[in-house]
């Protein structure tokens, strides 16, 4: 027999038969390797394990512990989930199912919807079908052939899936028992290797998330390599459950969604305290960091957007009004509205850096079906800014930003990691201006020894991006900062400033925000503490409890002071027993709760007891305001 040679990923090489499969290959490194391999690459191509190797490759064997071979365990468990409906509702027709972060769908359209009772019977069913170790066998059709097995079964989602794939002759099918489905693979070698599921919802769903087209009812899964790693990941998800913004938001008196503003939150006032403290921590450090504030309109005319590229790239988000007969359109973004104020006035490259920063608040069109509290809306404020500079200073900025939101995270004790997104296929600019501004961006990591992650083709349109993914005490990970290097728009804009040989030259931008947007920033701090602020940003600093009426007095007294020195206080007065007051308080999360009878008033002294419900007696009330001006000072 012929053979080839294959190179593995240390750079090793070995020689092996020609038409050997990735399971060969994996059994000839070695038998644990072999048992653990669910899949392979070949020429960085995925590949199902019974791939044949006919030529020189290189091969990696994947396993189940790579975020790849956990993706195609999740893309397998949607088969299997499909396989299990089908069995258990004759009349459902499957459309699309695809893995997404920890779990997986699968879209079907049925005659009613499914109901709670119905999850228990479909997971039981794919438990027994992940027992059956069924094989995952790969097969093709003609593009005819495959469009008439889809009529014939009256399923036109999969027809329509397929005549989208013109340019593809052949199409390729996988089947595991009796169930076969559209697909390009590559799948676990069998069901046993799945590990273990559960479903957890069913919801509805618009076939291609177009709310004009079919309503479909989706089903959501999870699934892992072992039940252990399932496990962890279950009891995060009830711990996430405890954690949600809009319980707690609701709970603690901070905002609320209406539905005569869908996706557009409306602020309590103790909301608004979170914000201003926010706020006023990002204008400090701004201030620090040498930026200056402007404020742009909300509405700006068609002109601007086919200028700066979005009415090509993005005019799908995009809300539009007229005004005069003439088309406008509500920002989804604020930096063509910065271009405008960079030329108002000539600039000296002494100037340089400008670092202007801008509150603005934007508007994105999400579908109804995606927008969740304060995670997903359809109108916020990002913490924009935007710097102009000469090219000599890309590395040296691109570091600011890095120590700014370095220091902003730290504050609030997260930790976090970097990716680097390279150049979309929808993409404004030349290949030369990519990988000048990419290799820039990349020179600034490395030079700093940041360890990232690289994102192939998953950049902004107008330039490649640092994006800041933080992690919440929990573990669950959130992007929120980004660093977008931009060649494009001052060309598009004609931006220019006088260097030092008095002539005109093209100056860089960057894109950067730290939060991402107030609003979703807010809603990520509320699960992170629980709701339980630290005292600098809580809404309800100190509550003031008397023991008796009697003590109403020399409990305003105490209130009065509070308030004076800035404390965000609040008295309760009323006619309940103390154990009440201090309950009620504690699940509105006061950090501090001061207790009020006749010993206290007797000796002017204060009761003091902290959230987590330590008990300090015969506290001064100055030593008290004392402690709470520092710990403030400190946002600790």
């Amino acid at each position: 027999m012929a053979k080839i040679k294959i190179t593995l990923p240390d750079g090793s090489k070995k020689e092996v038969e020609k038409g050997a499969t990735v399971k060969d290959v994996a059994e000839s490194i070695g038998a644990g390797l072999a048992r653990a391999a669910i899949a392979g690459k070949i020429d960085g191509e995925l590949a199902d394990l019974s791939t044949k190797v006919e030529k020189n490759a290189k091969i990696e064997i994947i396993t189940a512990s790579s975020d790849e071979g956990l993706d195609i365990i999740r893309h397998s468990a949607a088969h299997v989930l499909a396989d299990a409906v089908v069995s258990l509702f004759p009349g459902a027709k499957p459309t699309i199912g695809p893995s997404i972060e920890n779990g997986f769908y699968y879209d079907f359209y049925v005659t009613k919807p499914f109901t709670p009772e119905d999850l228990p019977k479909i997971e039981a069913k794919m438990k027994e079908i992940i027992k059956k170790n069924q094989e995952f066998s790969r097969s093709v059709m003609s593009r005819k052939d495959a469009v008439n097995h889809y009529k014939k079964d009256y399923n036109k989602f999969k027809v329509e899936v397929i005549e989208d794939h013109k340019d593809d002759k052949e199409i390729s099918f996988y089947t595991h028992g009796k169930f076969q489905d559209l697909c390009r693979g590559p799948h676990v070698p069998t069901t046993g290797k799945i590990g273990a599921v559960k479903l957890t919802k069913a919801s509805g769903a618009y076939w291609r998330g177009d709310e004009k087209r079919e309503s479909l009812q989706r089903i959501y899964g999870v699934a892992f390599a072992t039940k252990k790693e399932l496990d962890a990941y279950l009891t995060l998800l009830e711990e996430s459950e405890k954690r949600d913004h809009r319980k707690l938001g609701k709970q603690l008196d901070l905002f609320s969604i209406h539905e005569e503003a869908p996706g557009f939150p409306f602020f309590h006032p103790k909301g608004m305290i979170l914000w201003n403290e926010i706020e006023k921590l990002w204008r400090e450090i701004h201030t620090k960091h040498g930026y200056v504030l402007t404020k742009t309109p909300l509405i700006l005319n068609k002109k601007l957007w086919l200028q700066s590229g979005h009415w090509d790239h993005y005019k799908d988000n995009m809300y539009f009004t007229k005004i005069d007969e003439e088309e406008y359109a509500v920002k989804p973004m604020n930096c063509p509205g910065g271009m405008l104020l960079y030329k108002e006035k000539v600039h000296s490259y002494k100037e340089f850096p400008m670092r202007v920063g801008e509150l603005g608040t934007v508007h994105r069109h999400e579908l109804s079906g995606v927008i969740t509290g304060l995670f997903r809306v359809r109108c916020f404020t990002q913490d924009d800014a935007h710097i102009f500079m000469m090219p000599s200073q890309i590395k040296e900025e691109v570091l600011g930003v890095i120590d700014l939101v370095d220091k902003f995270y730290k504050l609030f004790g997260f930790e976090y990691n970097i990716e680097l997104s390279t150049k979309p296929e929808k993409a404004m600019g030349s290949d030369e201006i990519w990988e000048t501004a990419t290799s820039a961006l990349k020179d600034a990591l490395d030079s700093k020894k940041i360890a990232y992650k690289l994102n192939e083709g998953d950049g902004a349109f107008y330039g490649p991006k640092i994006d800041f993914h933080i992690k919440d005490c929990i573990g669950r990970t959130w992007q929120c900062g980004t660093i977008q290097l931009d060649f494009l728009m001052p060309e598009r804009f004609d931006l220019t400033y006088v260097g030092e040989d008095n002539e005109k030259h093209r100056p860089v931008m960057i894109h950067r925000v730290v939060l991402g947007s107030f609003e979703r920033f807010i809603g990520i701090l509320i699960e992170h503490y629980a709701g339980a602020f630290p005292l600098w940003l809580s809404p309800l600093q100190v509550k003031v409890l008397t023991v008796n009426d009697r003590n109403a007095g020399f409990a305003k007294e105490v209130l009065g002071k509070l308030l004076d020195a800035g404390v965000r206080a609040e008295l309760d007065e009323r006619s309940e027993t103390i154990n009440k007051k201090v309950r009620e308080a504690q699940l509105e999360k006061v950090n501090y709760m001061v207790t009020v009878g006749d010993k206290e008033e007797e000796k002017k002294t204060l009761a003091v007891r902290t959230r987590a419900g330590k008990v300090e007696f015969g506290v001064q009330t100055d030593q008290f305001i004392t402690q709470l001006i520092k710990e403030v000072g400190e946002r600790a």
